[in-house]
């Protein structure tokens, strides 16, 4: 079977951490962040994980 080739828009999107959890950027900080509260904007700064459901999938596109 060939190897299988990673997903490269999915690889700069997410990250692993050490654990084996995927890590990804919040959305909604690209633009029209003027309207947005200093509270909110400081919250987006942060890394999320994702949801259990979409890691196994994400997974495969990155370990491939």
């Amino acid at each position: 079977m060939p190897k299988l080739k990673t997903n490269k828009s999915a690889a700069k999107r997410f990250k692993l951490t050490g654990t084996g959890k995927v890590k990804r950027t919040r959305a909604g900080k690209s633009h029209l962040m003027v309207t947005f509260s200093g509270k909110r904007v400081r919250r987006l700064r942060k890394a999320g994980l994702v949801c259990k459901r979409e890691e196994k999938n994400i997974k495969r596109m990155l370990l491939a």
